[in-house]
């Protein structure tokens, strides 16, 4: 069982159910989840709650609870919100580097799929004809307390692009492919330190190379501990090949971290 998330609260994640039951043949079912109708196509649900997803802990054992079955994957439909309200196509993975300001649990990771979220990258710029930017983010707000692999795919940044038709169809299309493909994808995985929250060297090296990011720790989350680079390899679904370093990116003794941990672990260390 697959599992896309939506929330009533969320214009961009409403949009993008909208899109998926249009257009991609999926039926109410008999089931219920939080007291929403559940809906489903083959072995894909598409679950809805009434409260913003990001503090939705444990999600997958509620899943379990309320429908008797734990997830493969769970694909969050969501929006994206930023001051500068640029108009953007992103996927993550959830978890905090240091404190939890919006879910999740302090220097706690949610399990990366890093295949999955490349393939979301690849969709998404593929099927963009609005110009608007396509990136990864980098790992931030919760939920972080899941023990199934997961990802966001969002529409920002404000609601003029969470409303928009185009993008939910995007979106809805994107999340189809990846849970279609994802499990018989395989790329080289690597963990991305460093460089902006939306990722630009490594969303550029995952669109123009076979690499693909599981999480990744913006420079403004530095210095970094050697334990929580580990628990960002431990946390990957797929396993992690390298450490990339946006080098310039990055902060000094986090650098030095990372080029230390690769040689211990025998991972490539990927300088940029």
């Amino acid at each position: 069982m697959k599992v896309i998330m939506t929330t009533k609260i969320d214009l961009a994640s409403m949009n993008i159910m909208e899109k998926l039951v249009e257009n991609f043949g999926f039926k109410e079912t008999e089931k219920s989840f939080d007291g929403n109708p559940v809906y489903s196509k083959g072995d894909i649900l598409i679950l809805t709650t009434n409260n913003e997803m990001i503090y939705y802990d444990n999600l997958d054992g509620t899943i379990e609870e309320q429908l008797g079955s734990t997830p493969e994957i769970i694909v969050f439909a969501s929006r994206h919100a930023s001051k500068q309200k640029l108009p953007a196509l992103t996927t993550h993975v959830t978890g905090n580097w240091g404190n939890a300001m919006y879910g999740g649990k302090d220097e706690s990771l949610a399990i990366a799929q890093p295949n999955a979220m490349k393939l979301a990258l690849l969709t998404m710029n593929e099927l963009n004809d609005l110009d608007w930017t396509v990136c990864y983010e980098a790992t931030h707000h919760g939920p972080s307390e899941l023990n199934v692999p997961s990802l966001f795919i969002e529409i920002g940044s404000s609601e003029e692009e969470w409303v928009n038709d185009r993008a939910g169809e995007i979106s809805a299309e994107t999340i189809i492919s990846v849970l279609e493909n994802y499990e018989n994808s395989k790329f080289p995985v690597a963990i991305g330190i460093g460089g902006g929250h939306y990722a630009p060297k490594q969303t550029k090296r995952a669109l123009e190379t076979d690499l693909a990011f599981g999480h990744i720790a913006p420079k403004y989350t530095h210095p970094l501990k050697k334990e929580l680079l580990l628990k960002a390899i431990e946390r990957t679904d797929c396993g992690v090949d390298a450490i990339y370093v946006d080098w310039k990116g990055s902060k000094g003794e986090t650098r030095q971290t990372a080029k230390t941990l690769a040689e211990e672990l025998g991972l490539e260390f990927i300088r940029d």
